[in-house]
C-alpha cells in the first residue's frame, strides 16, 4: 500500500516559478515509477512528468524546457520544479505512483494523491 500527499501548490504570476513535492508512504518508494498529471476543469487528465525508480524521466512536450521532475528516495519524495509559469498550466496537479518504468497513461498508475491546485494568473 502506498500513500501520496502532494504540497507546494499555489497562486503564481505568468512566468513565476513553484515546487510541488509528493510525499510517499512505504518502504518500496525506491523501486516504484512516479508520475506527475494534471487536470483543468472539464479537461481530461493528461501527463506531465515521470520518473523511473533509476532516476530516467520523460516529460510532456507541453512543459519541455519549463518542468523538471526529480526525486529523492531518501526522503520519498518526488518534485516537480516549475519554471515559466503559463496560465494554461492551471490545473490541480496529481502524483502517481506504481511498478515498473515511467509511463504517460493515467491508466497504467495505481496509486494516486489527493491533488494540488496550481492556478497561474495572468
Amino acid at each position: 500500500q502506498v500513500q501520496l500527499v502532494e504540497s507546494g501548490g499555489g497562486l503564481v504570476l505568468t512566468g513565476g516559478s513553484l515546487r510541488l513535492s509528493c510525499a510517499a508512504s512505504g518502504r518500496t518508494f525506491s523501486t516504484y515509477a512516479m508520475g506527475w498529471f494534471r487536470q483543468a476543469p472539464g479537461k481530461e487528465r493528461e501527463f506531465v512528468a515521470a520518473v523511473s525508480w533509476s532516476g530516467s524521466s520523460v516529460v510532456a512536450d507541453s512543459v519541455k524546457g519549463r518542468f523538471t521532475i526529480s526525486r529523492d528516495n531518501a526522503k520519498n519524495t518526488v518534485y516537480l520544479q516549475m519554471n515559466s509559469l503559463k496560465p494554461e498550466d492551471t490545473a490541480v496537479y496529481y502524483c502517481a505512483a506504481d511498478t515498473g518504468r515511467a509511463r504517460p497513461f493515467p491508466y497504467e498508475y495505481y496509486y494516486w494523491g489527493q491533488g494540488t491546485q496550481v492556478t497561474v494568473s495572468s
